[in-house]
């Protein structure tokens, strides 16, 4: 099992300061894109429970271990933040940070005396990442709203499904890892202007749904142009062909013979070379006409075969297909082992856990795993004894229960 490459190179976001606020998975997941290439990411959770991340599906010596990926290389300081001196400790950490990110609902930073116009006061260089159901404005934005909403109002669960059949989740929390990536982007557009434009923060505001509705690709313009109401098409590839999953012996493939050259070389490896031919079909628009005869006569040849051998011969016609991979063919297979794609991580309670490794891939100044995921509280004293704070202080504030 590999482990984390060492820092061998300053890190990218080396002396960038994040403060987290917030919890569970699309602001969080912002925070952990910016901790593994250097930031200096101090978590704020509650006293008591933490995020209830920590807790969420499959437990290990009491953790989570979705926990132990999302909560690399932070901080964590369990803070009240409902109490005003908790409230004080955390604009005094904001005060002196480069970016904050929370995804709470709209309009609870501002019941805290925190919103963007008190914080800029004190910092105005700040940069915040807003991550919300709705956005910051319109009239949905004091609706709840969670990443499995946003996959709706943005418009792909409609399309993850069999034609006919209800609509299904693609099986991750796809939504808020959208809305988190689109966040980081933004943060790391709002440093770069920080940087070159005089110093000015600014505020990035992420819905859910508009950062799934940004990868809808041509949804829109074929509504607007032809009126057109893109539907669900199971495992093809609408107005692309071929591209589609197809039944072996031993279950699936998936096949993406959509390139005209392409094409031609995988009918003429199922034995089909009148197809690849075909003047009609050397061209995408001819071939979507006749999409189900193509798609009938792959899967043909692919159903009285083995995935291996499947995958063998049209490795050789340098036909794109593959397997549809479960965590165990992830977890052996040797080219995410040759990325590093897979690494060791020792966790705070004693264990070794195989975890997802770091992307992209920087040459220069590549993403580390620097320390595992905290325990709740963990870096309590250590930060706001770097605030300036006594040992005393910090007694009286624990016995107050304001800190943990």
């Amino acid at each position: 099992m590999t482990t984390t490459p060492p820092a061998l190179t300053p890190a990218a976001l080396q002396g960038v300061r994040v403060i987290e606020m917030g919890q569970l998975i699309a602001g969080p997941f912002a925070g952990k894109t910016l901790g593994e290439f250097g930031a200096d990411v101090i978590k704020i959770e509650a006293p008591g429970a933490g995020d209830p991340l920590r807790n969420w599906r499959m437990i290990k010596s009491g953790t989570s271990v979705w926990w132990q990926v999302q909560s690399r290389n932070k901080r964590s300081i369990a803070l009240d933040l409902r109490d005003p001196q908790g409230q004080d400790l955390a604009r005094q950490l904001i005060a002196e940070a480069d970016v904050l990110i929370e995804n709470f609902r709209p309009g609870t930073l501002e019941g805290w005396g925190m919103g963007w116009d008190d914080l800029k006061k004190i910092n105005p260089g700040l940069v915040m990442l807003r991550i919300s159901g709705y956005g910051q404005t319109g009239p949905y934005r004091d609706m709840p709203g969670f990443g499995v909403i946003g996959e709706a109002m943005g418009g792909l669960r409609h399309l993850t499904a069999e034609p006919g059949r209800v609509p299904v989740r693609v099986g991750v929390s796809i939504g808020d890892t959208l809305a988190a990536l689109h966040g980081t982007l933004g943060v790391l557009m709002a440093l770069y202007h920080r940087k070159v434009n005089g110093g000015a923060g600014q505020v990035i505001d992420v819905a859910l749904h508009e950062a799934v509705f940004n990868v809808m690709e041509s949804l829109i313009p074929e509504y607007s142009a032809f009126g057109a109401v893109r539907e669900a098409a199971g495992s093809a590839l609408p107005g692309i062909a071929p591209s589609n999953a197809y039944p072996c012996r031993d279950g699936y493939v998936l096949v993406a013979g959509n390139g005209d050259s392409i094409f031609k070389r995988l009918m003429d490896s199922i034995g089909r070379p009148d197809l690849g031919n075909a003047p009609d079909l050397a061209d995408n628009a001819g071939r979507v006409k006749r999409v189900a005869e193509i798609d009938a006569a792959i899967g043909a040849w692919t159903q009285t075969r083995s995935i291996v051998e499947v995958l063998d011969t049209l490795g050789q016609a340098r036909v794109p297909a593959g397997r549809v991979y479960t965590a165990k063919d992830i977890f052996e297979d040797p080219h995410y082992r040759a990325r590093d794609m897979i690494l060791n991580q020792h966790t705070r309670d004693g264990d070794d856990i195989a975890v997802p490794g770091i992307v992209p891939k920087l040459s220069g100044t590549p993403g580390t795993i620097r320390s595992s995921a905290p325990h709740l509280g963990d870096d309590t004293d250590s930060v706001l004894q770097q605030m300036g704070l006594s040992p005393d202080n910090i007694r009286a504030l624990r016995e107050k229960g304001i800190v943990a």
